[in-house]
């Protein structure tokens, strides 16, 4: 049973790799979406962004995952062109999919702490002859610091969703209990023991959150 164990737990490097990855691409296209909502509020740009984010967080997050694994392999310029060299490879749809996923909530999280930015706090930069645009570099960052508890929650969810790749062939902690369990048809102790991984790193990560949390909002202490 250990050795069951070790290999189910030998799909954690690749679960956190994926999380890494869609968490650092993610946080990135946030704030760019973030701009765009901010800068263009009301107009086109924004409305096609809001599209976008509806989009990606009003569909599962595994039909995303398949769209993009199976999607362009259906248009011949696709497969023809460098691109297929991307999507033919399952581990960069699924940080592809999870990237463009967390990024749809995590604009939607930094939107809502950029309009609870006073009105004040605007006027005083904009009194001083800055651009809306140099205002946001300023206010921006202090928006997502009181951000930061509720991106934490992003954090733990992007890990969890790791376990829907196993669905496009990869071998992450679900994917190795899966394959165990079709070996031996005894669901019930392997899909534990991934369940007490999951477990435990959650809770590594929630503590790591937590300690970040409280460093980016010492200076409201």
């Amino acid at each position: 049973m250990l050795d069951q164990f070790i290999f189910i737990l030998e799909g954690v490097p690749l679960s956190l790799a994926l999380t890494i990855a869609a968490l650092f691409f993610g946080f990135i296209l946030a704030i760019l979406y973030t701009g765009v909502l901010t800068l263009w509020e009301g107009k086109l740009p924004a409305k096609f962004m809001r599209g976008f984010i509806i989009f990606f967080t009003g569909t599962p997050l595994l039909v995303q995952i398949f769209l993009f694994y199976t999607g362009p392999g259906q248009f011949e310029f696709i497969k023809n062109s460098f691109l297929w060299s991307l999507f033919s490879q399952a581990w960069f749809c699924a940080v592809l999919a999870l990237s463009l996923n967390s990024a749809a909530y995590t604009a939607q999280l930094f939107y809502g702490a950029v309009k609870n930015i006073s009105k004040n706090q605007w006027e005083a930069c904009l009194a001083l002859g800055m651009s809306r645009f140099e205002a946001m570099k300023i206010l921006i960052p202090l928006a997502l610091r009181r951000a930061l508890p509720s991106y934490s929650n992003e954090i733990v969810l992007i890990f969890k969703s790791t376990s829907l790749v196993q669905g496009i062939t990869l071998l992450d902690i679900m994917g190795r209990a899966r394959e165990l369990s079709g070996q031996t048809y005894d669901s019930i102790t392997y899909y534990a023991m991934a369940g007490v991984i999951y477990l435990v790193i959650n809770a590594i990560l929630i503590v790591i959150a937590k300690l970040m949390e409280k460093r980016a909002l010492a200076f409201e202490n």
